[in-house]
């Protein structure tokens, strides 16, 4: 699988991660990730993002990678108690969260941690910001980053002090784009792209229930891409990943699955995964016209 260099650290990180949020909150039994985390280690993929409130995420990851740890890169996230007694974004808070995931993650260092969408306002007290480089010093993460959209994510680029950015870019969700990508190009900030495809919302033919796809599916329908006029499923995700891959500055894409036939489509994809330079641009002129000021990064 291509690798790609992740900004300005030594990670060669696969376009293709495998996002663990979803095995979480599925619950995923132990056999069934350890044969997630078999086939994605055995194609190549070797970024594993996931976070401290996704349930059993991290301890089913910590328990598959026995024996191969040297073999991925873990990401993860910190900043929501998710069970601890102090409140959120508080620096005791943080730094049990953090030594909690390497427990959690079976290892001794993380490769990346990232503030978990925290607003503007917990980054500017400072506090959050010198949790995680004081964890760096330690040893407990090779290297730190914000993970969020918009206006957060632009301000946390601005302190300069974040080796990764972890934001929304998909074909409904370009608002990046413009934004934060182009400050992180020059800055060499990693990007990881998260919710790459969109939810896959186009495959719902009617309003969906779901609050999580609601606001791509509704963005979607009015961006009306001609691309995805198509039953077949597999064909379009292949193309928003595709898209996601052609921004300038993505360095790996995560999707989280808990099935194993969606994981080896992705895997595929991968393999192929150039788009068009003509039909890259017909996403962006789309977005550019229609596309309304409300249309923000989604968390």
């Amino acid at each position: 699988m291509q690798r790609r260099a992740y900004g300005k650290t030594d990670l060669m990180v696969s376009i293709l991660g495998f996002g663990a949020s979803e095995i979480g909150f599925r619950k995923s039994t132990e056999a069934e990730v350890d044969r997630l985390m078999g086939l994605a280690l055995d194609h190549g993929i070797n970024v594993l993002d996931t976070a401290e409130c996704y349930l059993q995420s991290e301890e089913r990851l910590g328990q598959a990678l026995q024996g191969r740890r040297a073999d991925v890169y873990l990401f993860t996230k910190c900043g929501h108690a998710s069970g601890l007694t102090s409140p959120d974004w508080e620096k005791e808070t943080l730094q049990a969260s953090i030594d909690r995931s390497l427990v959690r993650l079976r290892t001794d260092y993380v490769d990346v941690i990232h503030l978990h969408s925290c607003s503007r306002e917990v980054l500017a007290r400072g506090e959050v910001v010198d949790v995680l480089t004081q964890a760096k010093a330690a040893g407990k993460a090779r290297y730190i980053g914000y993970s969020g959209d918009s206006e957060d994510a632009r301000y946390a680029l601005e302190l300069g002090v974040f080796d990764s950015l972890e934001t929304s870019v998909n074909i409904a969700d370009q608002q990046a784009l413009t934004m934060t990508l182009p400050k992180a190009v020059v800055e060499s900030v990693g990007v990881v792209a998260k919710r790459p495809i969109a939810n896959v919302a186009w495959r719902y033919r009617e309003r969906p229930l779901d609050e999580y796809v609601l606001p791509y599916w509704q963005r979607l329908k009015v961006l009306n891409y001609p691309a995805l006029a198509t039953d077949e499923v597999d064909a379009s995700v292949a193309l928003a990943l595709k898209f996601t891959w052609s921004v300038a500055g993505v360095g790996t894409a995560i999707v989280g699955t808990s099935s194993a036939e969606r994981l080896m489509q992705n895997i595929r994809t991968a393999e192929s995964a150039n788009l068009s330079e003509d039909l890259f641009k017909d996403f962006r002129q789309r977005w550019q016209e229609v596309s309304q000021p409300t249309w923000v990064g989604l968390e």
